[in-house]
């Protein structure tokens, strides 16, 4: 039932904003540019579908791009997945990032998931369960491939600056960003998950990988405290511990409280990296300082809070790191 929840608050918030219109009423798909670069073309602003075919399979899309984007000057590219049961609209809906794009000129992509589930999909999050606690099919596609490889693919159709890409996502869109920055920390430069940070384990890389994570300590679906689905087992700020010690950051975070929130962050860390946690006293699972949601959903997901505005916050921690 969970799971039903989920996806249908995320896909009803579509019908009661205004986020989701690029999929009702998509821009053309800008042409696959010859070169590796996408540099030199202007496909202009706005939200666009983009179709590719990754490992024989159709994959799905959005791109927004900023407004004033030339093509003449390389840009950051952010990654933002949607939960369980979700999809890309409703994500760029539900995140309300859009905005923060226009405002500080990246470009964000909304992948969206292969594995069905209800109205939305699932992320194939390597060695763990779906909600529900059932595992992926056999044949299900390998998502930290198709997210790397999406990478360069933008790059060819825009003008990305590749050392300065990062993912953030919500739910389990947030194991996947978790996962990205283990599994393809040369693609990655930071990860920001909100309501979703894990350290998978194993965590290949020997890089220090800036974490910044944002999660409500009243949320239903995956509680901050642990204890939740077999995905789901340990706290929050266990998770952030975690990476800390793996990042080989200070052991001994420092801790601030503001209005409505808590940070942790544990610094330094080598690299410059650091690991900072926003913990949103009494919200749900949702995006810190996004779009307000209706009575229905809130129901489900917990009381919003926009103590912090994780879109700006993140952007900020993301705009302090680049990868090689």
């Amino acid at each position: 039932m969970r799971r039903v929840a989920v996806g249908w608050s995320a896909l009803a918030l579509c019908a009661v904003t205004a986020g989701c219109a690029s999929s009702s009423a998509p821009q053309a798909e800008p042409a696959h540019a010859t070169t590796e670069s996408g540099c030199g073309t202007s496909p202009g602003s706005g939200s666009v579908v983009v179709h590719l075919t990754v490992q024989g399979h159709r994959r799905l899309v959005i791109v927004h791009v900023p407004t004033g984007y030339t093509g003449s000057r390389r840009v950051p590219l952010v990654l933002n997945l949607h939960g369980s049961g979700s999809t890309a609209a409703a994500e760029e809906a539900f995140s309300g990032m859009d905005a923060t794009a226009n405002e500080d000129g990246f470009i964000v992509a909304y992948p969206q998931g292969s594995i069905t589930s209800g109205d939305g999909f699932d992320w194939n999050v390597p060695g763990e369960p779906l909600v529900g606690g059932a595992y992926p099919p056999k044949n299900a596609v390998n998502d930290v491939t198709f997210l790397t490889d999406l990478v360069p693919d933008l790059a060819s159709r825009y003008c990305v600056d590749t050392s300065r890409v990062y993912a953030t996502g919500v739910s389990g869109g947030g194991r996947m960003a978790s996962q990205l920055g283990c599994d393809a920390p040369g693609t990655f430069a930071a990860v920001a998950p909100v309501a979703g940070l894990r350290f998978p384990d194993p965590c290949p890389t020997t890089r220090s990988v800036p974490v910044v994570a944002f999660h409500g300590t009243a949320d239903p679906i995956d509680p901050y405290n642990g204890n939740g689905e077999a995905y789901w087992t340990y706290s929050v700020p266990t998770a952030a511990q975690r990476w800390a010690a793996h990042d080989g950051c200070a052991s001994t975070p420092q801790t601030t409280s503001g209005t409505g929130f808590t940070l942790t962050v544990y610094a330094p860390c080598p690299g410059g990296a650091s690991v900072e946690l926003y913990s949103l006293i009494g919200e749900g699972h949702e995006w810190p300082g996004g779009p307000p949601l209706p009575a229905g959903i809130t129901k489900v997901l917990g009381p919003q809070s926009d103590a912090v505005n994780a879109n700006a916050v993140m952007w900020a921690f993301f705009a302090a790191h680049s990868g090689s």
